[in-house]
């Protein structure tokens, strides 16, 4: 009998270690650590009216869980150098009992009762605020780890969060996400603007879209490519959309409390389902790093 772990073992072993509790990432029969087979909620009705949103803190940046690139399902992704400005729309769904108590991609412990979350691309841990766009709810979360690993979600919130932005049943739901950056002086910025946690006229409640139009006239919704702190990597991204698709698109600067940013932008789009036209084609075409988000047209 041949004992020798087979290449595909060895290699999903070495996937879990470097993403940790990731809410979707790779598994096989033989190599899962996990007690169950699919995620599902907690039993009972688990109250979450007097639970508290996340508080952000500045905390200094750290290696664990920030490698980049990384790979998962033979797909790269690539890790924000910083995540202040970073304002994004899409799909949220939740993770909860299959990935509860197991360690998330940066060393601590998921635990689907608290409010965190798992992104892709943002730097961990961090802090974001998640609105969902149908009912005007919002929610700050912890993020610690890494995924969901599909192409139509951008952000994985606990069962505990989804529960107070009121999906968990349905599942998904449509949502912006705007990460919240703190100074080391305490200053704390929502999307590159200033923040006081707290405010009922925050960042995010004043974009809800409301019937399909932008809530701020002087903002659009773009299709973001990538963002760089140095102009040439734009540049030459830029160049290579321009190849295969003609719509507008630009480098746009943006100044930051974390430094200036190169963004790679298509738009301005009208709708948003405009934008997710082009951003499936971009995505067939190869650019499968894109982001929906609004920013100054």
């Amino acid at each position: 009998m041949n004992c020798k772990p087979s290449f595909s073992f060895l290699l999903s072993v070495v996937v879990s270690l470097i993403l940790g509790g990731c809410a979707s990432a790779p598994e096989t029969d033989h190599s899962s650590r996990y007690t169950l087979a699919t995620d599902r909620a907690p039993s009972g009705n688990f109250d979450v009216s007097g639970l508290d949103d996340a508080v952000p803190v500045y905390e200094a940046p750290r290696r664990a869980g920030n490698k980049s690139p990384y790979q998962v399902w033979g797909k790269q992704y690539h890790v924000l150098d910083s995540n202040d400005g970073y304002v994004a729309r899409g799909t949220a769904s939740w993770y909860g009992e299959k990935f509860h108590g197991h360690k998330t991609s940066n060393g601590e412990t998921f635990n689907m009762y608290t409010m965190s979350a798992a992104h892709k691309s943002l730097r961990i841990p961090g802090y974001a605020r998640v609105t969902n766009l149908d009912n005007g709810r919002s929610v700050i979360v912890r993020v610690n780890d890494r995924g969901p690993f599909h192409s139509d979600r951008i952000i994985d919130l606990s069962y505990a969060a989804a529960k107070k932005l009121g999906y968990q049943a349905r599942g998904t739901a449509r949502v912006e996400v705007a990460a919240i950056t703190v100074r080391p002086d305490g200053a704390m910025f929502i999307a590159g603007e200033p923040y006081s946690p707290g405010d009922p006229a925050g960042y995010a409640e004043s974009r809800v879209e409301a019937s399909g139009d932008m809530a701020m006239t002087n903002r659009s919704l773009f299709v973001q490519l990538g963002s760089f702190s140095s102009r040439d990597p734009a540049e030459k991204l830029l160049s290579q959309v321009r190849a295969v698709l003609e719509n507008p698109m630009r480098v746009r600067a943006v100044d930051t409390s974390a430094g200036r940013f190169h963004r790679v932008q298509v738009g301005p789009f009208n709708d948003e389902d405009s934008a997710r036209r082009t951003q499936s084609l971009l995505e067939a075409r190869g650019f499968d790093q894109s982001i929906l988000l609004t920013d100054t047209h």
